[in-house]
């Protein structure tokens, strides 16, 4: 069986197993903003004076983490934290999701975890217990055999 076709007929993670996984996930991206983010702007301010307003601070953020995101999704569909829980993302047909499914993704993913958590409260109502960011983008947490 194709590995595509095999992922397609995975069963699909608890929500246990994808909150534990979200949780491990912000523990990992600690680091990668220390490094990534708080380092360079440690540096302009301490070295030159320089202090970047807050809009470009945020922007920064979503930057470096949607690079992050995006990029362990599409060379393997899943991140550290996702493959320490054994799941990974898909499209509902078991492929690799394109660069713009991913994208839009990550975009969504945002207001769906902000606003209070709806987009994740959403999995308590979805038949496929999918959050509501993976449905609109059209993919799917499912797990990854190995």
């Amino acid at each position: 069986m194709p590995d595509s076709a095999a992922i397609a007929l995975a069963p699909l993670p608890s929500l246990r197993r994808r909150l534990a996984s979200m949780a491990y996930e912000s523990l990992l991206l600690l680091g990668l903003l220390s490094v990534a983010f708080l380092l360079p702007h440690l540096s302009l301010g301490m070295g030159f004076g320089i202090a970047l307003p807050g809009w470009a601070l945020i922007l920064h953020v979503f930057v470096v983490l949607g690079a992050y995101f995006i990029w362990c999704w599409h060379r393997g569909g899943q991140t550290l934290a996702m493959q320490t829980w054994k799941i990974a993302l898909s499209t509902p047909s078991g492929e690799q999701p394109s660069l713009a499914r991913l994208a839009l993704r990550y975009a969504l993913a945002w207001p769906s975890v902000i606003y209070l958590g709806a987009g994740l409260l959403w999995a308590l109502f979805d038949r496929d217990r999918q959050f509501l960011h993976d449905r609109l983008a059209g993919t799917r947490i499912v797990f990854k055999r190995v």
